[in-house]
């Protein structure tokens, strides 16, 4: 071990690591800001609490009980979810000191994670998406924006990041596809139906033309009408309004639209794999949640596809 790797050991704190462990999740994972911003939070998190309990404690030198102890006395305040989800990000900091031989062990190792019921995404029926469309006031200029999202939300299953961040670039109409930028920064192509076509390209020329594009956002396909790029929360409030205007009193958000096309799909016999690749979930078992959405569709399948049910 050379000399100024020692130096560099002895000198590192919580800030150097946390600086470190962050330029490893944006280049070496090449995850997206908001997951890096989870990841490091939970850290931060742990910080907080050694800085008042133990302030001579180095991120070098934690033990695994002063690190229980502040899963403890977290688990006063916060759910079982929040819990297990900072236990994890935890663990990766972790693993990452590992990694760089900034340590030999992991503190988290023995870290029970609280035991989580599997929660079943809320979803909407077709009817009730046809309400919460209909409450759009098309004569309205953001009308047809708002009716082209939430028909791309539904009509290809997007996360809303991938939504807001979409690129006039990524519209392969021609060929039926848009390209989506998703988690870790990994490219997909979504198909996409002529009529959810129609409406995006109604708003792009009809709406979008007129509107004064700002910097860094003229290849962005939705924009506010200042010419930015949407927010993620302001998608999250248009579709609220619609919803209570439409009287559906679920709580709706919109990954709700995301849920929905899985299950819509999945219900009128696609194939979960099909479902899995235009959803950008990297394990099939991600997608499978969505096998026990609909009994109905399970006891179909058997009949129809099994050969002893003929």
């Amino acid at each position: 071990m050379s000399g100024f790797f020692i130096l560099y050991l002895y000198l590192m704190n919580w800030q150097t690591a946390l600086r470190d462990f962050t330029i490893y999740l944006r280049l070496e994972r090449g995850l997206s800001e908001n997951s890096i911003e989870a990841y490091t939070g939970d850290v931060q998190k742990l910080i907080q609490y050694i800085e008042s309990v133990s302030p001579t404690t180095s991120p070098i030198n934690i033990d695994k009980d002063l690190v229980h102890q502040f899963i403890y006395e977290l688990a006063k305040w916060i759910s079982p979810k929040s819990q297990a989800r900072i236990t994890s990000g935890l663990r990766s900091f972790f693993e990452f000191m590992i990694f760089e031989k900034y340590r030999d062990t992991n503190p988290t190792a023995l870290l029970e994670t609280p035991k989580l019921g599997r929660k079943l995404p809320d979803t909407l029926s077709e009817s009730e998406i046809d309400r919460i469309i209909a409450q759009i006031d098309l004569s309205h200029p953001q009308g047809e924006r708002n009716r082209a999202m939430l028909e791309t939300l539904y009509g290809c299953g997007l996360r809303v990041s991938e939504l807001v961040n979409l690129k006039i670039s990524d519209l392969f109409f021609d060929e039926g596809f848009v390209r989506v930028l998703g988690k870790g920064n990994k490219q997909r192509y979504v198909p996409i139906h002529i009529q959810n076509q129609h409406y995006i390209e109604t708003y792009l020329k009809q709406i979008r033309v007129h509107i004064p594009i700002q910097k860094k956002s003229e290849d962005i396909v939705f924009l506010n009408r200042r010419g930015n790029k949407l927010t993620r929360n302001m998608v999250f409030l248009i579709i609220q309004d619609l919803t209570r205007k439409a009287g559906i009193e679920k709580a709706i958000s919109p990954h709700t639209f995301r849920h929905s096309f899985a299950t819509h799909l999945l219900e009128n016999g696609a194939d979960l794999i099909a479902i899995q690749q235009m959803l950008g979930h990297e394990s099939i078992t991600t997608t499978e949640i969505y096998m026990h959405l609909d009994r109905k569709f399970l006891g179909e399948a058997l009949r129809k596809f099994h050969p002893r049910a003929h």
